[in-house]
């Protein structure tokens, strides 16, 4: 090992440091090279962990920057092969033409467009646009390429595509979740002319397609190719040519027109953007079959070789490199990057369409349960930065639900308060107003990744609960205690009560979703498992009961507007003995919940053999590290951790046989079936539910009649059928 040090650089470990042996190697004026190596391996053998070598002019911060000076991974100055764009132009990196041979420059132009898609797909998967996109040095220099047709329009609309999509990054502000998404280091992203960038595109898309016609054409009309310019030499290739580069021009116009509708206000470019994604979608797979023609030139190429590839056909681009930026991101920490094959961006840009198409279809009905199903839904697809970001742009506009919904009216919808409501004084009230911007932030952290998405609203969840305890404190101080709200006949406090019950109702939703995130997220161990479902229990329970209140609510409505009688609440809920389709289905997952409990605590208590918690930490601080959020936001309002060991300190097996959870929740769900028919996701999540409680049901029989003389029975959990709830698996050891 060498480094190059001053000559009267000093240590705290000189005793340990060796004679200095001049090298061979080049020395600058006041320095030489030195070989460290004793020192070095001195320094390890005296250290213990923990300990630096410090010395008076060479502290921490110091040794940072040292291992960052001249490291091509950390040093943006470094392994760089020009030092301008310019000094690359002249070297001849990006000709224009690109070649005198015609064939050859229809194939470069094709190789161009490829590498750009993969640089495109790699951007949005987080790096950074200088050392992706940009690489391309056309696009760094528009106007050289006014005189190629083909390329100058095609990366006009390349960089209108770009700010397009930071455009819609940075205003959905989802950025921080990969900061370097929308830094655009000065490059000429904003320039005026890109505007015109697809005029000039289709009139090369309009040529190109009369040169596809021509060729087509029988040969006793061979006249009219006679007449127009051939993309290239080989007459022979024209047509499989002008399909190549037909397909590319095509997805490249119809990704940009599908980008500018869907950002149309309060929706009403949607129906036009899905016809844009799908003909995105059928050219992306015509760019995918012109890959057979394409590579059959490709000398020297294996199979595997052609899979790492950024082009179509194999060859290596024109008119890249990736260090030509590198001083432009000096700023920001400069990466080793290494692009998506061609495939591989294929690949990714077919999942977006199919993901911004999701996002086209909603049918934007003012209703904020079904908004909430959807984006829940939409993120089990686990999409990608661009689609979450152009999705929540959609649900939130200028303070309003699609741009057109005001947040109190979606808020007495979603409380089942009666219609009149949406206009009452009480909308101007601080803490409805805050209530609004919560529900806002909701959705925004919905749209954000699996991750972010778990830790900010386990800190939203405090939030909720000051606003509630707010608005339930100005009531009391206006109208008096707690008796006198009840019984009030204001319609200003009748509001309240139900806009309190609604709250709670959000708050368990949100605490019952981060719990669910976390099973994505890996984030629980099975010795864990009995505290989670305990958790998950208790939450679905009092989700349960405000879900009722509810719906109870909403049908007392409806009634009044036919009988015109009036009934209180508590009369109303006391006459409603049949249990809605949304109060059953949370019922489902309760017994599920419930029935793991009970199984896990058994499983404990009877000394079966389960993976112990480890030696780091007890059962009170692990319970603590994972719901110390809900504990803060008190859900639920007592001591958790003391009421989850008194619940399950007697469990037992001769218990669990009586009281079967889990045939419980397989009666629930095939009750359910009819309720959710036409809504086919929450059909299929209901029928996931049941094969779950079907199968634990009979492993439940079998582990209370044999486990309690056979102890040879191993019990694992195995999330096969359903993502939270797993499937009970019993075998002998």
């Amino acid at each position: 090992m060498q480094s190059m040090a001053h000559e009267e650089s000093s240590s705290s470990a000189d005793h340990h440091q060796s004679p200095k042996q001049h090298c061979s190697i080049p020395s600058g004026d006041n320095s030489v090279w030195a070989d460290v190596s004793p020192l070095l391996s001195a320094a390890c053998r005296d250290l213990q962990d923990g300990e630096l070598i410090h010395g008076d002019n060479f502290n921490l911060y110091a040794a940072m920057s040292a291992l960052e000076i001249m490291d091509p991974k950390m040093d943006s100055g470094m392994v760089s092969r020009f030092y301008s764009i310019d000094e690359a132009i002249e070297s001849g990196v990006a000709p224009v033409p690109i070649s005198s041979d015609r064939t050859v420059d229809v194939q470069c132009i094709i190789d161009i467009m490829d590498h750009l898609l993969a640089c495109e797909a790699t951007w949005h998967k987080g790096h950074s646009l200088a050392q992706t996109v940009f690489s391309c040095i056309y696009l760094l220099r528009p106007e050289r390429t006014s005189s190629h047709a083909i390329l100058h329009s095609y990366c006009r609309v390349i960089r209108a595509t770009c700010r397009a999509v930071v455009s819609a990054v940075s205003d959905a502000r989802t950025n921080e979740e990969e900061d370097l998404f929308t830094m655009t280091y000065g490059l000429p992203l904003n320039a005026d002319e890109d505007s015109k960038g697809l005029s000039l595109l289709n009139a090369v898309e309009e040529t190109i397609s009369r040169q596809l016609r021509a060729c087509r054409a029988p040969s006793s009309k061979r006249r009219a190719l006679e007449e127009l310019e051939p993309l290239q030499m080989n007459l022979e290739l024209e047509e499989s040519y002008c399909k190549a580069l037909l397909c590319r021009i095509r997805f490249r116009k119809h990704f940009l027109h599908a980008l500018n509708c869907i950002r149309r206000p309060q929706g009403r470019g949607l129906e036009l953007a899905r016809k844009h994604i799908g003909s995105c979608i059928s050219e992306l797979d015509t760019i995918l079959k012109s890959a057979e023609y394409l590579r059959s030139d490709a000398v020297g190429t294996v199979e595997n070789d052609m899979e790492e590839r950024t082009t179509s056909s194999g060859h290596q681009p024109v008119g890249f490199d990736a260090s030509i930026n590198k001083r432009l991101s000096a700023p920001t920490p400069p990466r080793s990057i290494k692009l998506l094959s061609w495939k591989k961006a294929l690949e990714y840009f077919v999942k977006l369409l199919h993901n911004l198409d999701q996002i086209c279809s909603f049918s934007l009905e003012p209703d904020l349960d079904a908004v909430l199903r959807f984006v829940v839904q939409f993120q089990k697809s686990e999409p990608d930065l661009v689609s979450r970001a152009h999705l929540q742009l959609l649900l939130v506009q200028d303070g309003k639900l699609y741009g057109r919904d005001p947040l109190f009216a979606i808020i007495t919808r979603a409380a089942a308060l009666p219609e009149f409501t949406k206009n009452h004084d009480i909308q101007k009230n601080e803490c409805i107003v805050q209530l609004g911007q919560l529900v806002i932030n909701l959705l925004k952290i919905l749209c954000t990744n699996t991750a972010w998405q778990r830790r900010k609203l386990g800190k939203i969840l405090n939030d909720w609960r000051i606003i509630y305890v707010q608005l339930e404190l100005s009531v009391r101080h206006e109208f008096g205690d707690s008796t006198g709200i009840r019984n009030s006949e204001d319609i200003s406090v009748r509001i309240v009560n139900h806009l309190l019950n609604w709250i709670q109702e959000e708050m368990y939703w949100i605490a019952s979703h981060f719990l669910k995130l976390g099973f994505e997220l890996d984030l629980y161990s099975q010795s864990e498992y009995c505290m989670i479902y305990w958790y998950m229990y208790i939450i679905l329970f009092k989700l349960g009961e405000t879900t009722h209140f509810k719906t109870a609510l909403a049908a007392d409505s409806a009634k009044k507007k036919t009988k015109k009688k009036k009934d209180s609440p508590k009369d109303v809920v006391t006459r409603e003995t049949q249990v809605s389709p949304p109060v059953l289905f949370v019922q489902c997952q309760m017994c599920l919940a419930e029935g793991l409990t009970m199984l896990l605590a058994a499983l404990r208590n009877e000394g079966m053999d389960l993976p112990s918690s480890g030696p780091f930490n007890t059962e009170n601080e692990k319970f603590m590290q994972h719901f110390e959020l809900l504990q803060k936001a008190c859900i639920p309002d007592y001591s958790a951790y003391q009421s989850f060991r008194e619940s399950t300190s007697h469990a037992c097996f001769p218990i669990l046989l009586v009281y079967n959870y889990f045939k419980d929740a397989q009666k629930m769900a095939k009750d359910l079936k009819s309720g959710f028919s036409k809504e086919p996701d929450r059909l299929a999540e209901v029928r996931r539910l049941e094969q779950v409680a079907e199968h634990n049901a009979v492993a439940l029989n079998l582990i209370c009649r044999v486990g309690a003389v056979d102890r040879s029975l191993k019990v694992s959990f195995e999330f096969t059928h359903h993502p939270y709830f797993p499937t009970v698996v019993v075998r002998r050891s």
